[in-house]
């Protein structure tokens, strides 16, 4: 198993395999990746559930090594569809969600609660495309293979997302 050290995400080398890694190792290759996932769990829960979506989703990524292809997206897409996976199951079970969003430092509380509440008005797609990409730092390929759809229609939901937050900020003005 080849491990990439440096700034970047280690990703799973070509020809190399997850799979394959004992617990040490699966824990080495996940673990630049755990801020993002802590994100995009809290984005999609709260704060209180994030650690616990986290921990399953890591969990089932651990059952599931065998199935990662590296042909089929990075190990980050991989590991953060299994969280937004895990967030689902998690709103099944009754977990309060606030989907909290951080505007800049510079926002007053009071904008911040619009935009707070400007994004909780979105659809369910929308703000799981909003929070991948805005706030986990997924590009539009690793969002699309979260949501498990095309990369065009994230684009589009992406588009019709800021349009409707448009609406809605410039109604509270």
């Amino acid at each position: 198993m080849v491990f990439v050290t440096g700034a970047q995400p280690a990703e799973v080398a070509e020809g190399d395999s997850i799979a394959a890694a004992d617990a040490a190792q699966f824990a080495r290759l996940v673990e630049p990746f755990l801020t993002k996932m802590s994100t995009l769990a809290e984005r999609l829960t709260n704060e209180s559930n994030r650690d616990d979506v986290v921990q399953e989703a890591l969990i089932n990524a651990w059952r599931k090594r065998r199935s990662f292809d590296p042909r089929r997206g990075s190990l980050s897409a991989w590991l953060l569809a299994i969280v937004a996976d895990q967030a689902r199951k998690s709103r099944r079970k009754k977990y309060v969600f606030f989907g909290q969003l951080e505007p800049p430092p510079e926002a007053n509380s009071e904008d911040r609660l619009d935009l707070w509440s400007a994004v909780s008005a979105l659809s369910a797609r929308q703000r799981l495309a909003v929070d991948c990409f805005y706030f986990a730092g997924l590009n539009v390929a690793e969002t699309a293979s979260v949501m498990r759809c095309s990369e065009g229609t994230v684009k589009s939901t992406l588009s019709d997302a800021r349009a409707a937050l448009r609406t809605i900020l410039d109604g509270k003005e």
